[in-house]
């Protein structure tokens, strides 16, 4: 999994990634826990998104309005989180190909308590959940299929190399 991080750089990185005027390709903000599925979804969204944006890094971060970017906190618990009687992360990692770093951390910010899940950007092909391949397109998420220009044409219809511009990743 990714490197780790201390509590300073975490802290740091969440008044970062606030200061962003919205949500983008590869950051998202939510209050609570998300279904299992979405969750998965995100992670290949946010990771294709930052492989978009040129970013080592996609964020997911619970505890954060989405709209005012207000540090209000969160109830996720990831030790808690299953997908039937398997744990959150062995789940999403077995939905995801090809397979991909990602790490959760949980810290307090302004007294409350934050959970950030880090997630790899996609490298060489898309990254794909459940079979699926997912986008950002500003904030929103969407299935890569109907983004066919963040595919290359001779790729486009199966695994296909995240590009912009011409220029592959």
């Amino acid at each position: 999994m990714a490197s780790t991080h201390d509590t300073e750089y975490l802290v740091g990185l969440v008044h970062e990634l606030r200061a962003l005027p919205q949500e983008t390709e590869w950051v998202e903000f939510k209050l609570n826990k998300s279904r299992n599925q979405d969750i998965g979804e995100y992670v290949s969204a946010l990771s294709n998104g930052a492989a978009l944006r040129g970013k080592t890094y996609a964020y997911l971060v619970w505890g954060i309005d989405n709209e005012t970017h207000a540090i209000k906190g969160t109830n996720f618990d990831l030790a808690k989180a299953k997908q039937g009687n398997e744990l959150l992360e062995n789940w999403l990692l077995r939905g995801l190909n090809p397979e991909i770093e990602f790490r959760f951390y949980r810290c307090r910010v302004d007294a409350r308590c934050l959970v950030i899940l880090e997630i790899s950007r996609a490298f060489r092909n898309p990254v794909a959940f459940g079979n699926e391949r997912f986008i950002r397109v500003s904030s929103v998420q969407k299935n890569l299929r109907d983004h066919p220009e963040s595919v290359t044409p001779a790729q486009a219809g199966r695994k296909g190399h995240i590009c912009r511009s011409g220029q592959c990743s």
